[in-house]
């Protein structure tokens, strides 16, 4: 698959998790950094992406301990969260 049309399949299951709360926080973050990622950084996103979001959204709170393939400067910047923009 080309590099843009995974770019367009990952921004779709980013901002359609099932909560409002994980399309925010997901989509978001997609948003503010996919187009800048290497191969590896996509790969890791996709991985991310079959998880649940009750884990996803527990690892970036801090709620849940991290997996050791999901620890790292990806994760690190997912789990500051100043990339959320809520529309008011």
């Amino acid at each position: 698959m080309e590099h843009e049309d995974r770019l367009r399949r990952l921004k779709f299951r980013a901002w359609h998790r099932g909560t409002r709360e994980a399309d925010y926080m997901i989509g978001c973050f997609f948003d503010r950094y996919g187009a800048s990622w290497n191969e590896a950084e996509i790969a890791w996103f996709e991985k991310l992406l079959d998880e649940e979001d009750v884990d996803i959204m527990g690892w970036a709170l801090g709620t849940l301990s991290i997996p050791p393939e999901y620890a790292g400067a990806q994760m690190d910047a997912f789990r500051k969260l100043d990339y959320v923009e809520i529309p008011r």
